[in-house]
C-alpha cells in the first residue's frame, strides 16, 4: 500500500494539532524564545520542519508535566540543571496535592455532618457533630467561623465547649438568649453612659462565670488537654495556616460589626470586668 504524501515542511495549524496545542501557544513560544521562527515560505506562511516539530513536542511535554516555561527555557539553553527545576516543581506539586486532599477532606466532613459544621477543622467538628439537631444554632457556626479564622482550630475547639454547654444545660441557653437579646438592643438611642450598660455588663460576667463552671463540672476540660498535648506533637507542621492566622488586635481592624456606641462601650466594660477578675482573684461573679 503506497504511503500518503510527506511533508517537508507543515503549516502552524498541522504542527499545532500534531503537538496537540494550539497556533496561538505556538506563537507565544516564538514571542518568548523558545521555539525559533521558522523561516516563512512564499504565501508569507510559517512552515516547521523535522526538528522545530522535535523541539515543540519536547516543549509540550515538559508543559504537561508542569514545568515552567522559564525552566523550560532555561533547560533549553543549559543555563540550569534540570533536578532544580523538577525539585522547584516536586515541591509545588506536593503543596497542591495536600490542597485538593484538604479539600476532598472537607467535602466529604460536609456530607458526613450535613450541615456547614462539616466545612470548620475536623477539630473542631469532631466536638460537635454529636449534639442534638437544632442545638448548635447558625449565630454559634457563625462566631466558631471567626474564632477559627482568628485562633485557628484549636482556639475554636475550645469555644466549642461552650456550645456543648449550652446544649445540654437549657437554663444556660435561656439565659444567653436573653443576654443576647439585651445586647442587640443597645442601638445608638442609647447613650454609652447609661448606667443599663453597667448592669447588663455585670450580667453577661455572672452568666460566663456560670458557663465556665458548667464546664469545668461537665469534665470537657480533660478532653480538651488531651487535644492540646497531640496538637503539640504536631506543633509546626502546618506552617502556611499558621502564617495566615491573625492577631485580635488585626481582627478588630479587619472584621467589621454594626456596633453602636454604646455597644461598644458594653463590650469594653466586659473585658474590664473580666481583666479586673484576673488581676485580683475574685471569685464573686459580679465582679468578674
Amino acid at each position: 500500500m503506497p504511503l500518503p504524501a510527506i511533508p517537508h515542511r507543515v503549516k502552524i495549524g498541522d504542527a499545532a494539532a500534531f503537538a496537540g496545542t494550539t497556533p496561538r501557544a505556538i506563537r507565544y513560544y516564538h514571542a518568548i524564545g523558545l521555539l525559533a521562527e521558522p523561516e516563512r515560505g512564499s504565501d508569507d506562511r510559517r512552515r516547521y520542519g523535522y526538528d522545530d516539530m522535535i523541539r515543540l513536542l519536547w516543549i509540550r511535554r515538559m508543559a504537561d508535566a508542569g514545568i515552567s516555561l522559564d525552566d523550560i527555557h532555561a533547560a533549553f539553553k543549559g543555563t540550569t540543571g534540570i533536578d532544580q527545576s523538577l525539585a522547584r516543581l516536586e515541591k509545588s506539586l506536593a503543596s497542591k496535592a495536600a490542597a485538593i486532599e484538604a479539600q476532598r477532606a472537607a467535602v466529604n466532613r460536609l456530607r458526613e455532618v450535613g450541615s456547614p459544621l462539616g466545612l470548620l477543622s475536623p477539630l473542631v467538628t469532631g466536638r460537635l457533630r454529636d449534639l442534638p439537631p437544632g442545638a448548635l444554632r447558625s449565630a454559634d457556626l457563625d462566631t466558631l467561623l471567626v474564632t477559627e479564622r482568628i485562633f485557628g482550630p484549636l482556639g475554636a475547639a475550645t469555644q466549642a465547649d461552650r456550645f456543648i454547654v449550652l446544649a445540654n444545660h437549657p437554663e444556660l441557653r435561656a439565659e444567653e438568649d436573653r443576654l443576647t437579646e439585651a445586647e442587640a438592643a443597645l442601638d445608638d438611642t442609647m447613650s454609652p453612659d447609661d448606667p443599663r450598660i453597667e448592669d447588663l455588663a455585670a450580667q453577661r460576667c455572672d452568666h460566663e462565670t456560670a458557663l465556665a463552671a458548667a464546664i469545668e463540672g461537665s469534665g470537657l476540660e480533660e478532653a480538651l488537654n488531651v487535644l492540646l498535648d497531640q496538637e503539640d506533637e504536631h506543633a509546626g507542621e502546618d506552617e502556611d495556616e499558621d502564617e495566615a492566622r491573625m492577631s485580635v488586635m488585626e481582627a478588630i481592624g479587619k472584621m467589621p460589626y454594626d456596633f453602636s456606641p454604646a455597644r461598644v462601650r458594653y463590650e469594653e466594660r466586659v473585658i474590664e470586668l473580666f481583666h479586673s477578675a484576673d488581676q485580683d482573684g475574685d471569685t464573686d461573679p459580679r465582679t468578674c
